[in-house]
């Protein structure tokens, strides 16, 4: 479709949808051909998310909302996308418009409790090719060296949580726990998100280990059925 009929559908200036359409071939939702424009790759990499991801998502909101009872506190679900953590699911608490993460956004891997949750339980390639690729600084609490993160993992593997403070936002303290499908494999994490004042990480542990480990219940049952 040419500009001129991306400008006549939407009704907006030319100059609007020449910027929009800029700003969507750059992130990969459009591209290019010729005069006109197109789907985007990106588009169809999102598109055969959908039916896993929807899957996903339908089996964990009872856990989800049990977590949120529970805590009143912003509670996540998110898998690996491109190397990143995605969120699929989001029910917010309290302060949760202050909060970094939003359903379908991305936050660094390494930074947050429902990446260093997942990454954890990766395989060692998936953990290196993270490491080459640098660990970018969020705040000064972020773990930026291979040593510190390789550390994290091996505490995370042990406890069966990942624990994030300030990582990435300051004053937000986040708990995480895997979710496993097939062989073991890590398929999402389940976290509490909430500010440092009023979030004990000790207190809300046993809450989202317990969601996820009924998640993986369900997940695995489905599976062998």
């Amino acid at each position: 479709m040419g500009l001129a009929e991306l400008v006549r559908r939407t009704g907006l200036p030319k100059t609007t949808v020449h910027r929009l359409a800029n700003e969507l071939t750059e992130a990969g939702l459009l591209s290019r051909a010729g005069t006109h424009y197109v789907l985007g790759s990106r588009l169809f990499e999102l598109g055969q998310l959908v039916p896993d991801r929807r899957s996903l998502r339908e089996a964990a909101l009872p856990f989800l909302e049990d977590v949120f009872v529970a805590t009143r506190e912003t509670v996540h679900l998110a898998v690996i996308h491109d190397r990143q953590v995605m969120y699929i699911e989001r029910l917010a608490g309290h302060g949760s418009r202050r909060t970094p993460s939003s359903v379908a956004g991305h936050l660094p891997i390494h930074t947050t409790a429902t990446g260093k949750a997942l990454l954890a339980h990766a395989s060692p390639e998936f953990i290196d090719d993270v490491c080459s690729r640098g660990l970018p600084r969020r705040t000064q609490f972020t773990l930026v060296t291979s040593e510190q993160l390789r550390s994290e993992l091996v505490k995370i593997r042990g406890t069966g949580v990942a624990i994030e403070r300030e990582e990435t936002r300051l004053g937000y303290v986040s708990v995480a726990a895997p979710v496993f499908g097939r062989d073991r494999t890590a398929v999402a994490a389940i976290s509490v998100t909430g500010l440092t004042e009023r979030v004990d990480p000790d207190h809300v542990t046993h809450t989202v280990r317990t969601a996820a480990r009924g998640l993986t219940r369900v997940l695995q049952a489905s599976i062998s059925g």
